[in-house]
């Protein structure tokens, strides 16, 4: 059982991987109900569609009658476990005392989640399976930006008075229950690399981005309009739609008219031709061979 608390609070993250990754929150369900764990169960560094899918999966069976969501805004898996203890006394004690197994646990969420999907996916899926559940959504206080000196112990008080209300949250339900512990919303920032890059490199790397925005923003009008207008019908007249009498067909229609009439003329003047049909025979008789003296 103790491997499974230590498990659930994410033990099985290293401390390197636990500040690897400053944008990235934790996830972690818990049931007193025993879960099916899924197979990416030990990845420690997961999307947050990867992490919704898999919870959803765990909670497909509507294994308890009561949920408790609790959202503790810029969590962070540091603030929960460093190399040496917990840091969140009160829930792990709660974990013992209720009995609570691991379904799900991941260290590194990137990405932000929301507790709304949870919430209608456990009434959807309880309802279908004629179930009466109870669902309670908790936001703790909100956590001070990640950092050093004082804002630093500004943030462990917080979190300490985060830990006590937890656990007084766990003390007061009976029962079988089902606790999901997330971070929503975040305001961790990206990560940025240490390096800066030169000056001298910076300026046409911004020019360039500006460029490739532009001729995306530019492609994206043009496949819009040309999608809008291919959806339209025209209504307009066939001889508005269409233009049928250009300047090259009167042209060309000019040209066989001149055409047809110089052969017209030729044939009417073959045909004009009147010759005798004697005009041709050879002269036989007398005169003939005088003609050819």
């Amino acid at each position: 059982m103790q491997l499974s608390i230590k498990a659930a609070l994410l033990a099985a993250a290293s401390s390197t991987a636990v500040s690897a990754f400053s944008d990235s929150s934790p996830f972690i369900l818990l049931s007193t109900a025993e879960l099916a764990t899924t197979q990416n169960n030990n990845l420690q560094l997961q999307p947050v569609s990867q992490v919704l899918e898999a919870a959803k999966d765990v909670l497909s069976g509507c294994p308890t009658s009561k949920y408790l969501i609790v959202s503790v805004p810029n969590l962070h898996a540091a603030d929960m476990r460093d190399d040496s203890h917990f840091k969140m006394p009160a829930l792990q004690r709660a974990i013992t005392e209720k009995n609570l197994h691991e379904g799900l646990s991941v260290a590194e969420v990137i990405g932000q989640i929301s507790t709304g999907p949870l919430d209608d996916y456990i009434e959807k899926t309880c309802q279908s399976a004629k179930k009466d559940v109870k669902v309670e959504m908790k936001e703790l206080k909100h956590l001070p930006p990640l950092v050093h000196g004082k804002d630093s112990e500004k943030r462990g008080e917080v979190l300490a008075d985060n830990d006590r209300e937890l656990g007084r949250l766990l003390d007061d339900i009976e029962g079988d229950v089902t606790v999901i512990i997330l971070s929503d919303p975040n305001e961790f920032q990206a990560y940025e690399p240490d390096f800066v890059a030169p000056m001298m490199h910076a300026q046409p790397h911004m020019d360039l981005k500006r460029e490739v925005e532009a001729e995306m923003l530019a492609a994206s009008v043009a496949r819009r309009v040309a999608e809008k207008n291919s959806t339209q019908r025209d209504t307009r007249p066939l001889f508005e739609k269409y233009q049928f009498f250009t300047p090259g067909v009167f042209m060309g229609l000019f040209v066989l008219i001149i055409l047809l009439s110089i052969l017209g003329a030729g044939l009417s003047a073959l045909g004009s031709l009147q010759v005798s049909y004697g005009a041709f025979d050879k002269e036989m008789g007398p005169a003939a061979q005088k003609k050819q003296m």
